[in-house]
């Protein structure tokens, strides 16, 4: 594929699904860090669902597509439902409030099933398409791998840093990972 030729809709479809984690991800963050709303461990492992998937997409767009990337993002995917909807069926009972903030009425959890929903249709689609050709350099496919590896590594450090190199709460309300570095090296 030249620089300046429309990728194909196998590899437009990996970029917009590499978007749609890159974006799940980003808006993780904004909550976290902007609204002060701590991911619960489920919350965590969704994500994981989320960069599981992400990985996927990026080995599809660097390497080609292959089963055997498809085949992750799927299982990634499969993982991340079931926890989310492991969270939804714990808040299901009436008089139940949920865990942590909404958006359009529903839980961030319950958009998590629904983007799973869409990410796994999505990806079937793209296994049935004929052009497999998914290899793509150009600005906006690196753009999104280098946003989806700075994601990462993001989720990395807030996490050991929500939680330390333990157990996380339940309910997280504070950085114990961070407090026991402050308390650990007096700073």
């Amino acid at each position: 594929m030249s620089k300046f030729s429309f990728p194909s809709l196998a590899a437009l479809g990996n970029q917009l699904a590499l978007l749609a984690v890159v974006g799940v991800l980003s808006y993780g963050f904004v909550d976290q860090l902007y609204f002060g709303e701590l991911p619960c461990p489920l919350c965590l492992m969704q994500r994981i669902g989320f960069v599981i998937i992400g990985f996927a997409i990026v080995l599809n767009i660097r390497f080609g597509a292959h089963s055997s990337h498809y085949g992750w993002a799927i299982l990634g995917g499969l993982v991340g439902m079931m926890v989310s909807l492991r969270q939804v069926l714990l808040h299901i009972l009436p008089g139940d409030k949920g865990f942590g903030a909404t958006f359009l009425e529903l839980h961030f959890y319950t958009w998590a099933f629904v983007g799973y929903l869409g990410l796994l249709a999505g990806q079937a689609i793209l296994l049935m398409l004929p052009n497999r050709e998914v290899r793509s350099r150009s600005m906006f496919a690196n753009t999104l791998v280098i946003l989806f590896i700075l994601l990462v590594f993001a989720n990395l450090l807030s996490t050991l840093l929500e939680c330390g190199i333990g157990q996380c709460p339940d309910d997280p309300i504070q950085y114990e990972g961070w407090l026991w570095l402050r308390n650990r090296f007096a700073f």
